[in-house]
């Protein structure tokens, strides 16, 4: 288990982030959506905003995207990006990715860029992709992957963890728990050979899938 704080160590590092220019992603998952007019989006670790932002503007007027992050900072800076834009149709809501304060079955679309390696309980976080995505949504998320099993002093450690490296699991334990929450279809769109990233090597990639057609939550 992660210690206890851990999410205020991640809040308070991407807080750190959420002015300056570097690289928080891994992956392309908001390019490979293809989010469609009318939908409902939701960014998982929406960090400055960006991808919220392009969604919005995709969906239109009669669409919505959401975004959420734990950190009051990019949430600021995310709400003041869409305030220049002038886009009235996103939503940043700040919350852990476990519990996510949206309806049941009200989502589209789910997207997510380098942030579910984060989440101390991965298995909550993809039920909850399934809980409020609509019968046939999707979804598109990017991430990494450890290579070999974490060491425990380093999973446990929360700043090891909000370097987004010690959080990582397995290829075959991240597929296997999205597939237990009751997702299907799942394919991996692009995927880097292994690196070396904090103290261990990983590798990232994007994969997509969706909730079955006939699946309702009750």
């Amino acid at each position: 288990m992660i210690e206890a704080g851990a999410t205020k160590v991640i809040e308070a590092r991407y807080g750190q982030l959420a002015e300056s220019s570097c690289c928080l992603s891994c992956g392309g998952a908001v390019r490979y959506a293809e989010a469609r007019q009318g939908e409902v989006c939701l960014d998982l670790g929406s960090g400055r905003g960006q991808d919220v932002l392009r969604l919005a503007e995709a969906v239109g007027i009669d669409g919505h995207a959401y975004g959420l992050d734990v950190s009051d900072a990019m949430l600021e800076k995310s709400r003041r990006n869409a305030a220049k834009l002038g886009l009235e149709n996103v939503t940043f809501l700040k919350s852990a990715l476990e519990c996510v304060p949206l309806a049941d079955e009200t989502v589209d679309l789910v997207v997510s860029n380098c942030t579910i390696n984060h989440a101390e309980d991965k298995t909550a976080v993809w039920h909850e992709i399934h809980r409020v995505l609509k019968p046939g949504g999707r979804f598109v998320v990017s991430d990494i992957y450890a290579i070999d099993d974490v060491p425990e002093a380093y999973s446990t450690d929360p700043e090891a963890v909000a370097e987004c490296w010690a959080g990582s699991v397995r290829r075959e334990l991240y597929l296997s728990t999205v597939a237990a929450a009751g997702l299907v279809g799942l394919k991996v769109i692009e995927e880097s050979e292994p690196y070396e990233k904090g103290r261990i090597r990983v590798a990232s990639f994007t994969i997509a899938g969706a909730k079955p057609s006939g699946c309702r939550c009750g």
